[in-house]
């Protein structure tokens, strides 16, 4: 209940580090269908389109952002009705920061620098959507003295790169869930949805979003595997060998190799925890 659950998977994967138990993933499948509150405020999610542009991945983490802007929302008690929505293109962790939909771009300008500068540094771009603030001549000055690049949404595809309106659909759930089980204004439980969607598993990173990224000494991004998909036995003439196919963090996407079993498990045993579904036997 306190870690606002978003779904069975990513209950999962956040549950599997601190318990482990047969039947563990159907059993957590079973309880959250069974969760009235999850039921109430889970929506089909359709899978965004594709990108007209595909953005480059980045290389360090809150080097290069998305903004977004979730508007129309109750009047807090804290007078807020409106959510800027600030993600981290990399490693997919996010702030929420409640604003009225009435501020002018100076007002957020300084909320901006504050928040996001203050905590991160100079930021190398932003993509942001079509709202006039973030196209105003005030906005593109301060990121231009900043050495910050500006792309609106419309250069990519109307919901940015597909990032933000994913995050806006989660944290639309999850603050639903946690006003109707902890009651109290909205704007009063956003820090504590921040933190919980922060600490959640993220399937497009396979990690939780505060997870440290893995880099070299050069501040190179490192590719690592992330699990085994399937296993293999290649059959010879005197003996039989063991394969298995590795699916890696590619900064290109989902990448996959067939590695040998046995010295794959000696430099990655924590990936050999779960039964993987076996191939033929090949000759």
């Amino acid at each position: 209940r306190y870690s606002i659950h978003p779904g069975a998977d990513k209950m999962y994967y956040d549950l599997r580090d601190l318990y482990l138990w047969r039947g563990m993933k159907r059993d957590i499948a079973e309880y959250v269908s069974r969760c009235l509150t999850y039921s109430k405020i889970k929506a089909e999610h359709q899978k965004p389109s594709g990108l007209l542009q595909q953005p480059e991945i980045p290389e360090w983490k809150w080097e290069k952002i998305t903004i977004d802007l979730v508007t129309k929302l109750p009047r807090s008690s804290g007078g807020y009705d409106a959510i800027w929505v600030i993600v981290d293109r990399l490693t997919k962790s996010a702030h929420f920061l409640p604003i009225r939909e009435d501020y002018k771009t100076k007002k957020l300008a300084r909320i901006y620098i504050n928040e996001i500068v203050a905590r991160h540094g100079v930021l190398v771009s932003i993509i942001s959507d079509r709202d006039g603030r973030f196209a105003s001549h005030l906005w593109q000055a301060l990121q231009e003295v900043l050495g910050t690049k500006l792309h609106m949404s419309t250069s990519y595809h109307p919901e940015t790169d597909g990032q933000s309106e994913r995050t806006i659909q989660t944290l639309e759930d999850m603050l639903r869930a946690c006003v109707m089980g902890f009651g109290g204004s909205w704007d009063t439980r956003l820090p504590l949805v921040e933190f919980s969607y922060n600490n959640t598993y993220h399937t497009s990173i396979n990690q939780v979003p505060l997870d440290e990224i893995k880099i070299d000494e050069n501040l190179h991004f490192v590719e690592e595997p992330i699990e085994i998909v399937e296993r293999d036995v290649k059959k010879l003439k005197r003996r039989r060998i063991s394969l298995v196919k590795v699916r890696w963090n590619s900064q290109q996407g989902a990448e996959y190799t067939w590695e040998l079993e046995d010295q794959f498990r000696k430099k990655y045993p924590h990936l050999f925890t779960e039964p993987v579904p076996s191939s033929s036997v090949a000759t």
